[in-house]
């Protein structure tokens, strides 16, 4: 497993970026009043919430149960489940499915899923292009770049860029930006590339252990369209997106669109149920993937990341993803929501900068629709990195600390020790730089030195 880069490194060259601050403020701030728009108009909103919650964590106790059940029922459905373990196992089932029936394309829905095994670089590799059709993530298919955003994949982008980028690749002469202008141009570019596909690709919202129903719901219909004309679909689904049965859906499926979009239904809920002659695929394959989440699963508190449903209400919310974007997190899953999902299905090992990504301010806790206690995950997860994490140098500096803070007489030396040597840094009133290993801590603040008399001095004095 590759060690995800550090955040504060990638944060603090993505801060250098005007624009996509500029783009995420706009996008962040519309999002979120529509949503508090439409969350007000929902008496029970709360109470949605906690059925959700429980409806959750009532999959994860029996996730065994229920895995058991949905893939039972897909089969009875006639469709094929495939049990992956890791990205590599679920990337060779898409492969071979593709392989068997002699395709050299797929088109596919977007899919955070996909983009976590990185399927389609697997696909790739085995002379299978993978067309992303939703709009933004063709987008940065086309300029080969990255999501930055779990609901709107291209927010760093402004629509000047993707004249620019549709007048250099898919719409040669483009000239204008206006957004009907750019989803003609890909509507004209992928429709023909639909009509003529045999393997679609999607992911899923949500599975339906008592009757192996998938949901997904989107905004532009591609979605429809790669689930339906093709004659083969794949569907790689984690395992912890099961809900019990098609009743809950109207929980969900309240809390979702609200959350996400700021909408009171999405304009397109796709359902479907293994395969039926002349009405859509004939052949359904539905890849179960685990890929660290049973990991997850282990851990009694950090298992609530497990409930989440993708909205992304907690990005939009984060004063640290506003400034920086999704980029700076080096995973498909950014945000608060991605500081404690994404340490936990690497290891946190592999990511241990991610879980201090944030201010323990609690704004994702407050509009998470499934009640995730992400601030106290993140807590759970700064303990686990320090553990994982050897640093004499710094054990050593908290040892001497104690040993100062143990006594009152060390410690009043310590202070007096503290004033003779911060003298040469103290400027106007403040300390803005500190030598070698200190510099850590002026890097990003300003510090107040230490007052001329300590409150213990005065209060003898007097």
């Amino acid at each position: 497993m590759t060690t995800l880069r550090p955040f504060p490194l990638a944060a603090r060259e993505e801060l250098q970026n005007a624009q996509l601050r500029a783009n995420l403020r706009h996008a962040t701030d519309t999002i979120r009043a529509k949503r508090a728009r439409v969350v007000g108009e929902a008496p029970d909103w709360e109470e949605l919430r906690a059925a959700a919650a429980a409806i959750k964590d009532d999959v994860l106790a029996q996730l065994d149960r229920y895995l058991e059940q949905f893939a039972d029922a897909v089969e009875a459905s006639g469709g094929h489940v495939h049990w992956a373990e890791d990205a590599a196992a679920a990337n060779a089932v898409v492969v071979d499915v593709a392989r068997s029936h002699g395709v050299t394309s797929v088109v596919k829905m977007k899919s955070l899923t996909t983009d976590e095994i990185r399927l389609n670089e697997a696909l790739e590799a085995a002379g299978v292009e993978a067309l992303e059709t939703d709009f933004a993530e063709l987008i940065l298919q086309l300029d080969g770049d990255w999501p930055s955003h779990i609901l709107v994949p291209a927010i760093h982008r402004n629509r000047r860029e993707i004249r620019d980028l549709f007048a250099r690749t898919i719409s040669p002469g483009l000239a204008s930006d206006d957004p009907a202008a750019l989803a003609e141009a890909s509507r004209r570019y992928l429709r023909e590339r639909f009509l003529a596909a045999r393997v679609g690709v999607s992911g899923a919202n949500f599975a339906v252990a008592e009757s192996g129903t998938i949901c997904v719901v989107e905004s532009e219909g591609n979605g429809r369209m790669c689930t339906t004309l093709p004659e083969v679909l794949v569907s790689v689904v984690g395992i912890e997106k099961l809900v019990p049965t098609l009743a809950d859906l109207e929980v969900f499926l309240q809390l979702l669109p609200r959350s996400s979009t700021g909408e009171r239904m999405n304009p397109y809920t796709s359902l479907w149920t293994g395969v039926r002659a002349g009405d859509g695929p004939q052949e359904l394959h539905v890849v179960l993937l685990d890929n660290g989440r049973t990991r997850v699963l282990g851990d009694a508190t950090g298992r609530e990341a497990l409930r989440c449903i993708r909205c992304s209400a907690c990005l939009n919310v984060c004063p640290v993803y506003t400034r920086t974007g999704g980029h700076a997190y080096g995973s498909v899953y950014p945000g608060p929501i991605g500081a404690i999902l994404t340490p936990q299905l690497v290891g946190i090992e592999n990511a241990p900068t991610l879980p201090f990504a944030s201010s323990l301010c609690g704004a994702c806790a407050d509009v998470c629709p499934v009640r995730i206690d992400i601030p106290g995950i993140l807590v759970h997860l700064r303990a686990q990195a320090v553990a994982a994490t050897r640093r004499p140098g710094e054990r050593a500096v908290f040892v001497l600390v104690a040993a100062a803070f143990g006594s009152a007489r060390r410690f009043s030396f310590a202070q007096r020790l503290g004033r003779v040597a911060q003298r040469p840094f103290a400027r106007s009133g403040r300390i803005r730089s500190l030598p070698g290993p200190l510099a850590a801590w002026t890097r990003t603040r300003d510090l107040a030195p230490l007052a001329p008399r300590s409150f213990r001095d005065w209060w003898r004095a007097r």
